[in-house]
């Protein structure tokens, strides 16, 4: 559902990304974990098409991000570290605005803002200006907008900034959901618990380098579990 083949990402002369490869199926939960600037975001913002590639390619779904971005951006759902969102906007102005982005009818656009705001317990600020929210109303409404075209991909990077423990577990539940549909997650975070808790494998990135890929099973049988397991790739490249 998602490929990495051998891909980079240049700034000038540092590289963020080198010799990316990686295939995550439908329906994996799929998480990507590493250091500060190890090359998480910059992974996430080429596969959303924000970035280009250096040198390799990358698909979603069957399409090439570079080559045939509006499909493979139709069928992907994102939420990103920091958000924009259009303050003047009330919240239903908002996901009406986002559901015509993607071609949807008024009346289908109509059910699935009700049922998002539901799902999400934002139906009491549908109304309410989105300058007027707060971080985690608003990482709500994120939410919602990632998912109102029902996408087969969903990407966060760090989904739970500004959620409180109702709306992490929301998220978890969420996304153990969509995985059970077969939708493939694929999440940056620091946050190793949510990783072990919700990911079928995990990468590690270091310098823009994959350094370890492995399973749940995998992490499990490691002793100190993910965080152990993390620590020690990292020491292990000298950290």
């Amino acid at each position: 559902m998602i490929v990495f083949d051998r891909v980079d990402r240049a700034f000038g002369d540092k590289w963020a990304v080198k010799d990316l490869s990686l295939e995550i199926p439908r329906g994996e939960v799929f998480g990507l974990l590493g250091p500060n600037g190890a090359g998480k975001t910059t992974a996430i913002r080429m596969m959303t098409g924000i970035l280009e590639p250096t040198e390799g390619t990358i698909s979603v779904a069957g399409h090439d991000i570079v080559q045939d971005p509006i499909k493979a951006k139709s069928v992907t759902g994102y939420v990103p570290d920091r958000a924009f969102l259009y303050e003047k906007l009330t919240v239903r102005e908002f996901l009406t605005f986002v559901a015509s982005v993607y071609g949807i009818d008024k009346h289908t656009a109509g059910e699935r803002i009700d049922a998002l705001c539901v799902k999400f317990d934002i139906k009491d600020i549908e109304d309410s200006y989105i300058e007027g929210c707060s971080q985690g109303m608003r990482q709500r409404v994120l939410f919602s907008a990632a998912l109102i075209h029902e996408p087969q991909v969903l990407v966060f990077d760090e989904p739970i900034v500004g959620l409180d423990p109702f709306g992490v577990e929301l998220v978890k539940e969420l996304v153990r959901e969509l995985s059970a549909k077969g939708t493939t997650v694929f999440f940056a975070t620091h946050i190793l618990a949510i990783a072990a808790d919700l990911c079928q494998r995990v990468g590690l990135i270091d310098n823009g380098k994959l350094i370890a890929l492995k399973s749940r099973e995998e992490v499990a049988s490691h002793e100190g579990g993910l965080e152990g397991l993390f620590m020690k790739e990292l020491k292990g490249r000298g950290r």
